[in-house]
């Protein structure tokens, strides 16, 4: 049996630099890796299967749907993997993502071009680390990394990736300034993020940027103890740091 980690990743910038013929959007980002992390346990096996627990299974499909079990079917392999989720779905976290390109590296796969054919955060997932990621994220620069501590605010809210990049493409106003392109689009697809914004500068004295298509903020540094009232109105809070 092989136990491997599938470390959380951020985005801690994102541009929109275009949009190719078929719909998939370019970008130019800025991603670490965080401490936070899933913990696969892979034993080969004849066939492939899947079982989930953890503090965020519920609703982790353990079929064919499953980024882990895809990733075992590009490699050509098969294997027994039982997942421990700790990064929540749905907060621009990268968890499947996470999860799947750990299953790739177990294999033996790390064709980040191939990857990318499983989505756009396998690449960097892969590669970890600090990385300037373009294209549609299957081109990753590793860069310096650099200490970097965060707190992370996951509300009780999923942010659809797909709506959020629709809503960008039907803003007629951009802005040219943002840390992250898809802020406004993901607050106009879920209002309730704007109030989750506003409610976390309130108690950290500081404005959170929202983590790639949402739901996650965060902030730089630590802002725990700030923060945790927020546990009570349904949030994680979550200090951490880049790998």
């Amino acid at each position: 049996m092989t136990s491997v980690a599938a470390h959380a990743k951020l985005t801690l910038t994102l541009r929109i630099t275009g949009v190719r013929d078929d719909g998939f959007h370019l970008i130019d980002a800025e991603m670490v890796s965080l401490a936070l992390a899933d913990r696969l346990e892979i034993v080969d096996a004849s066939t492939s299967e899947l079982t989930v627990s953890g503090p965020f299974a519920d609703g982790v499909p353990t079929d064919g749907d499953n980024l882990c079990l895809r990733a075992l079917e590009l490699a050509g392999r098969s294997a027994s993997i039982r997942l421990h989720k700790s990064i929540p779905p749905g907060g621009g976290l990268g968890g499947g993502s996470a999860d799947a390109a750990a299953v790739l590296r177990w294999a033996g796969c790390t064709d980040p071009i191939a990857a990318s054919g499983l989505g756009a955060d396998i690449p960097f997932c892969l590669v970890g680390g600090r990385a300037r990621v373009t294209g549609i994220g299957e081109i990753v620069e590793p860069l310096e990394r650099r200490p970097l501590d965060v707190t992370l605010v996951i509300p009780p809210v999923v942010s659809s990736t797909p709506a959020v990049y629709a809503a960008w493409d039907a803003l007629q106003d951009r802005p040219t300034d943002a840390v992250n392109d898809l802020e406004e689009a993901a607050i106009s697809v879920n209002p309730v993020l704007g109030v989750w914004r506003d409610r976390i500068a309130e108690l950290a004295g500081a404005t959170p940027t929202l983590a790639g298509s949402g739901a996650t903020w965060f902030l730089e540094g630590r802002h725990g103890d700030a923060l945790a009232g927020l546990t009570d109105e349904g949030a994680r809070v979550v200090e951490t740091s880049a790998l």
